[in-house]
């Protein structure tokens, strides 16, 4: 039996008067124990019939599930290149007459003072394989301090554009080394070409996407328009991925598989066949094409 009476404090005093189940009949528990009515967010487990459980009950733990990380020891092959690159600047097309009559479309990149080896990354330094080279001869103003510390650590003149390119070793490699492009490229071998494509701002479906327009006539009010994106009720929004308006170009691009067709040594350009991605004055990433069970492991 328990008895409860509210003091003029404000407390509220209990008393307890039973005995406990699990306890000896001959032990009575009667404490006196003040409760102060103060409001707590704590869960509470299940009081157990004991003193000390009742005026402090324990609290109830919780268990958040540990998260799962995947690590691969695996190197990345994706990332890698097949052999060292350059960077060049793209001049404008033109059209090159083979010794044979036939007309082919052309690039023409040229090469400003650069492709200077600035550093080299190996696996006990900075975890991979890699050959950082510098592009394009600027003034000392145009870069940062940590710039300018980084490339006067190996003795290197200011250079505009680093870029690194991953290889499976860098021996023979060494900083303040400076690329030669007629070691590196032939007349007739492929190079990948990648970099920024022209910006066309804001563009509609028909030209960003290729879509179909609608009748011109017959009271067609939907020319240009892009139409119905989705369904009404179900599902109730638009799907992601859905081909809309919106910013169009400005992005990185890479062309797999173009031919060279000539190197000019005296004018310092190269003659690629195709169009390459940007505008005249744009920087391009050439490398040796990718191609697998050549100088691409398949797996």
């Amino acid at each position: 039996m328990a008895t409860a009476s509210i003091s003029p404090t404000g407390t509220i005093s209990s008393t307890r008067r039973h005995l406990c189940p699990s306890s000896s009949p001959s032990r009575s528990l009667t404490p006196r124990a003040v409760l102060s009515l103060k409001p707590h967010n704590q869960n509470y487990a299940s009081l157990h019939c004991s003193s000390s459980a009742l005026f402090r009950p324990p609290l109830i733990p919780k268990f958040t599930k540990p998260r799962r990380i995947f690590r691969s020891n695996s190197p990345i092959l994706m990332s890698m290149e097949a052999g060292i690159g350059v960077m060049g600047t793209k001049l404008g097309m033109m059209s090159y007459f083979e010794p044979g009559g036939n007309v082919v479309p052309v690039t023409v990149v040229g090469f400003r003072e650069g492709n200077i080896v600035t550093q080299v990354k190996t696996e006990a330094t900075d975890g991979y394989d890699a050959v950082q080279v510098g592009y394009r001869r600027v003034r000392d103003r145009k870069l940062t301090k940590p710039e300018l510390g980084h490339l006067q650590k190996s003795e290197i003149i200011p250079l505009r554009h680093l870029q690194e390119f991953r290889l499976q070793s860098v021996e023979g490699f060494e900083p303040n080394q400076r690329l030669v492009l007629e070691e590196i490229f032939k007349e007739g071998d492929m190079v990948d070409v990648s970099g920024t494509t022209i910006g066309k701002g804001f563009q509609g479906g028909i030209k960003r996407h290729n879509f179909k327009r609608g009748q011109m006539t017959h009271g067609s009010k939907s020319h240009r328009a892009l139409g119905s994106i989705g369904a009404g009720t179900t599902p109730g929004r638009v799907y992601p991925g859905k081909k809309m308006p919106g910013r169009m170009g400005g992005t990185k691009r890479k062309i797999r598989k173009l031919k060279i067709i000539k190197i000019d040594n005296d004018l310092r350009v190269v003659m690629i066949k195709g169009a390459l991605p940007g505008k005249p004055g744009n920087l391009l990433r050439i490398t040796p094409a990718k191609i697998v069970g050549v100088n691409i492991p398949k797996s």
